[in-house]
């Protein structure tokens, strides 16, 4: 977490951050634009920002987009400040964007050290997975084209279909929310899983996107803590118990 406390220790990047915060998903000459410097003094920071997984990109045409990484701080708020207060630091992974096709893009990047295959276990496995999904039971047979459910205290919350499955490397699904009269009416929406063996870790990457413009936040805000809680998992084998953690565990039953 050097890296991370190091990159924000420069007002400039913070205003980098800032910007990215206001308006996800920007190329280097709309940030640029934005601050009284050259396209190198920004390239350097964007650099140090990156290198903290604080920004990520992504290749969209021949334009690369830069992605405020909500992850590494969700970390920091779970190391240090949940022992302290509420999780108002949650709403730092509220981004909001605007692309041009009208719709929304999340990405999120964690680095988990672990095996390829041990990381697909765990998205894939219900047991394992209902330990950092806020308790929800997620069942599939995992095939191209298979259907899968999300249900939490014994009601539907999510259901899609896997579109792509590439053990231990991808997997891409549809995915609708069904919590709520609220998330049900945003629809359809996609979610992608890219892992990367690095040395003895492994890049996991979730890309959220083809979400409606304005999207209600419900439906990505928890990322940064669910990410939190698969590399806790599997490098500790213990469950995260931030607010909300536990949220679709059954209810007890009440005392005879």
């Amino acid at each position: 977490m050097d890296d991370v406390f190091r990159a924000l220790a420069d007002p400039t990047r913070r205003s980098l951050l800032d910007e990215l915060f206001k308006q996800d998903g920007q190329t280097l000459s709309a940030l640029q634009g934005r601050l009284p410097m050259t396209r190198f003094g920004v390239m350097k920071h964007l650099k140090v920002l990156e290198e903290a997984h604080l920004v990520v990109t992504r290749r969209r045409g021949r334009e690369k987009l830069h992605f405020l990484n909500a992850v590494p701080i969700q970390l920091i708020h779970d190391r240090w400040v949940d022992k302290y207060t509420a999780s108002w630091a949650a709403k730092l992974s509220e981004l909001k964007h605007k692309l041009e096709d009208r719709t929304m893009e999340k990405v999120f990047e964690i680095y988990i050290k672990t095996t390829p295959e041990r990381l697909w276990q765990a998205i894939t496995d219900t047991d394992m997975r209902r330990k950092y999904t806020f308790g929800a039971i997620i069942t599939s047979d995992w095939t191209p084209g298979s259907r899968y459910q999300g249900t939490g205290r014994g009601k539907p919350i999510a259901e899609g279909e896997n579109l792509e499955v590439d053990p231990p490397r991808r997997l891409v699904q549809s995915f609708r929310a069904l919590w709520d009269d609220d998330v049900k009416s945003e629809g359809t929406s996609r979610v992608t899983w890219e892992i990367e063996p690095i040395g003895d870790s492994c890049q996991l990457v979730v890309i959220h996107d083809q979400l409606r413009e304005d999207a209600n936040k419900q439906l990505y805000g928890g990322w940064p803590m669910v990410l939190s809680g698969l590399k806790t998992l599997l490098e500790t084998g213990e469950m995260l118990t931030t607010p909300g953690s536990r949220h679709w565990m059954d209810e007890p039953e009440a005392a005879a």
